[in-house]
């Protein structure tokens, strides 16, 4: 069943356009919502949309396909919710899901979300490559398939196609298997998440999934799940338990913080050069993990970590949420996300913007080449930079 956007109407006419929500938690500038930052409009921030998406459900504005893009710009990366002073703050995003919700029911999406879910849907991935093409990322590595081991590896969807994201998610098996972890993937047999189903309002698509997944995990005996996305972690974490999904899962990070602590992993090589690190949306605000990370770079001999002016709860998202990664509504302008996001990490001096995410990771690396900022900036993920310092190639 899609949301019930109409159980939002006793509150969603209490946004009063304030705008609190454009701000970071630091209130440099008014350009933290992403879709705001790249238009620089009123309909696309987060009150502006809101008082749309009221006029369109009391049928006092007809829907377009423009009204549609409004909507689904929106990554959902929640800076409105953590800057919104009202008490409705936590339903916000709830409130755009709905509203997508509705849109999908009535059949009313644009045409590269209806694509974006039809490659889902059909071929397990949004980018619309065979099942076949999973796994491979594996290529060269030693990584085996899933057959009982503590942990099961859930590499994702961009990790597993894209070329970029494939050589993160490529390090990390390797850190995995050099410090001992017993792991499996997935490999062909592995299906999409489902967190940017979710966001996007596809509820069936999404419920669909995550049973998959869950009755696959269940039944090959997969307790613990490692995730290379912060994405997929949200999901498992956060959505899988209303369907009884009942795992531990890891954000990757977290187990290589442990790995480091407990001298599994040897970083005594170092990483010289100054780092500056992007907090993802879905690791960050919302699931509260920005010291990890930052803990695992700060391991590392010879590393020198610098923050950009927006870090933590204020950083800026780099436009990729809910599925703009590959949809992409707010890109075509030096004023997208991801550019104005090099940008802001260049200006720290650093030489290396760090993440901790694939879609970020493939988010920055195509803005730094439109900043033409290679050779002064590399976009690294944290995976990589571990398995540089350990002498993993």
């Amino acid at each position: 069943m899609p949301m019930d956007t109409y159980e939002f109407n006793d509150v969603i006419h209490r946004c009063f356009r304030c705008g609190y929500c454009k701000f970071p938690t630091n209130w440099m500038d008014v350009n933290n919502c992403p879709p705001y930052a790249r238009f620089r409009m009123e309909p696309y921030s987060c009150g502006g949309r809101l008082w749309l998406t009221r006029a369109w459900l009391n049928e006092a504005l007809d829907w377009s396909e423009h009204l549609a893009e409004i909507l689904y710009s929106c990554t959902t990366c929640r800076n409105c919710e953590v800057k919104c002073p009202l008490s409705f703050n936590a339903d916000i995003v709830n409130m755009v899901v709905a509203a997508r919700s509705e849109m999908i029911e009535q059949g009313k999406v644009p045409r590269a979300v209806k694509k974006f879910l039809e490659n889902i849907d059909l071929h397990g991935n949004p980018y619309g490559s065979g099942r076949s093409k999973r796994n491979a990322w594996m290529e060269g590595t030693e990584t085996q398939g899933y057959n009982g081991q503590e942990h099961l590896y859930y590499v994702g969807c961009t990790g597993s196609y894209d070329t970029r994201a494939q050589k993160s998610a490529r390090a990390l098996g390797m850190l995995l298997g050099k410090a001992g972890v017993s792991f499996g993937v997935l490999g062909n047999e592995e299906n999409c998440d489902g967190n940017e189903v979710h966001k996007l309002g596809e509820t069936g698509l999404f419920e669909m999934l995550a049973q998959g997944n869950i009755e696959h995990f269940n039944s090959l005996g997969a307790k613990k799940i490692i995730t290379l996305s912060p994405h997929a972690y949200n999901a498992m974490k956060n959505l899988y338990p209303r369907y009884s999904g009942d795992f531990q899962v890891f954000h990757y990070t977290r187990l290589l913080l442990e790995l480091i602590k407990e001298g599994r992993l040897d970083v005594s090589g170092g990483f010289d050069a100054q780092v500056t690190y992007h907090d993802p949306c879905f690791l960050g605000r919302w699931n509260e993990e920005y010291e990890t990370p930052r803990r695992i770079l700060t391991a590392l001999p010879s590393l020198r970590l610098v923050e950009m002016d927006k870090n933590r709860d204020a950083a800026l998202c780099c436009g990729g949420g809910a599925g703009n990664f590959e949809i992409d509504l707010l890109g075509g302008s030096n004023s997208s996300p991801a550019r104005r996001r090099v940008r802001q990490a260049a200006e720290t001096g650093a030489t290396v913007l760090a993440v901790a995410c694939p879609k970020c990771l493939v988010m920055l690396e195509d803005a730094l080449k439109a900043e033409e900022l290679e050779g002064k900036l590399a976009i690294k993920d944290i995976a990589e930079i571990l398995a540089e310092a350990g002498g993993i190639q």
